[in-house]
């Protein structure tokens, strides 16, 4: 029972740490665009077939949520490319039946808003404590903490 309780304790100290849901909304996304153009590869190498912009697109699009997981302090970055090439792949995909696009949209929006927590709540208690120790040894007085 305690290691299922540690693995859980460890996958949301993971989550935590990274901008879980947007890359998670933009990995769908990017999924949900491939299948179009992946039903219809056959006719993929026809000379002016935009199936081939598609698959990039909803590539991209899954290739940034994925780089997300890895890579959080880019989020911001590529949320936007994820906006972008979501909007796009409505040329070649019909941005998955817009469905992809709209998921690419709020997966996007939800990586570039995602900002990492800077520090707990222990260590900020600690910083305070030092700040009002500093404020003494500076006005060579007694304060009391506020």
């Amino acid at each position: 029972m305690s290691s299922i309780n540690s693995k859980r304790k460890r996958f949301k100290n993971w989550r935590a740490r990274r901008p879980f849901w947007g890359a998670t909304l933009s990995i769908l996304s990017g999924i949900i665009i491939l299948i179009v153009p992946a039903q219809l590869y056959e006719i993929a190498a026809a000379p002016g077939s935009m199936i081939v912009v598609g698959l990039l697109l909803g590539g991209l699009t899954l290739l940034m949520g994925v780089l997300a997981y890895f890579m959080p302090k880019l989020s911001t970055l590529l949320g936007i490319v994820g906006i972008f090439a979501s909007v796009l792949s409505i040329m070649g995909a019909l941005g998955g039946f817009l469905i992809g696009t709209i998921l690419g949209i709020v997966g996007g929006s939800m990586l570039i808003a995602w900002s990492p927590k800077i520090a707990a709540v222990d260590s900020q208690e600690v910083s305070n404590k030092n700040q009002f120790a500093e404020k003494e040894i500076a006005s060579s007085k007694e304060t009391l903490p506020q």
